[in-house]
């Protein structure tokens, strides 16, 4: 049997970057069929790795979504994967003691990071860094204007860890910026390390 990521030795155990792309479906890549524009970049990762041309989705929304990737649990059995919107919902989210993908990967040794979107749960009960995160630098929220990073509500919700901040630039390309600066970072470690890289694009508002 393969050796597991968590039990390997120190110095062989990989790093780990998990990139999510915020409500692009199936057929959004050139690569899945897609004509009228193309993804050449993804299309490449796709072409080095592996393509899934029999997956399903057990949620259409966003938080039910995240609570299933970083839980590794059907969605549904923590109250916070039933909810959606969460917006103004203070007691809802994913509490602090349940493991997690980076609390199980932090426990074992490996360096942790969250760049860009949380959207599981109002802080400050419900805070990445509370969830496994050593690191986190992004929004809160669902979603925000990619030029000025205001919410729905219109209060800004770029983050870095519980500090807001202001900085100019497109979110998405501020996101990619920061997480190229923490790679750097950890580069410089001997610990392994694992990002989750979570854009907003290319969920709503579309803008360009």
């Amino acid at each position: 049997m393969p050796q597991s990521v968590l039990s390997a030795p120190t110095g062989r155990r990989p790093n780990i970057l998990f990139i999510l792309a915020d409500d692009m479906g199936y057929a959004d890549l050139s690569c899945y069929g897609r004509r009228d524009y193309r993804t050449p970049r993804l299309d490449r990762l796709a072409s080095e790795g592996l393509r899934f041309t029999s997956a399903y989705a057990n949620s259409a929304v966003c938080t039910a979504t995240r609570v299933a990737l970083i839980t590794g649990r059907y969605q549904y059995r923590l109250p916070v994967g039933l909810e959606e919107p969460l917006a103004n919902r203070e007691n809802i989210g994913l509490p602090a003691e349940h493991p997690t993908l980076p609390s199980l990967l932090r426990g074992a040794g490996y360096a942790t990071a969250l760049v860009g979107k949380w959207h599981l749960g109002s802080l400050p009960a419900y805070d990445p860094l509370k969830s496994g995160y050593e690191h986190f630098w992004g929004l809160r929220g669902g979603a925000i204007d990619y030029f000025t990073h205001a919410s729905g509500n219109g209060k800004p919700d770029l983050w870095d860890g519980p500090t807001p901040i202001e900085k100019a630039g497109y979110t998405t390309d501020l996101l990619a910026d920061h997480a190229i600066d923490v790679l750097g970072e950890f580069g410089k470690r001997s610990r392994p390390w694992f990002m989750s890289l979570h854009f907003t694009a290319p969920h709503w508002p579309w803008e360009s």
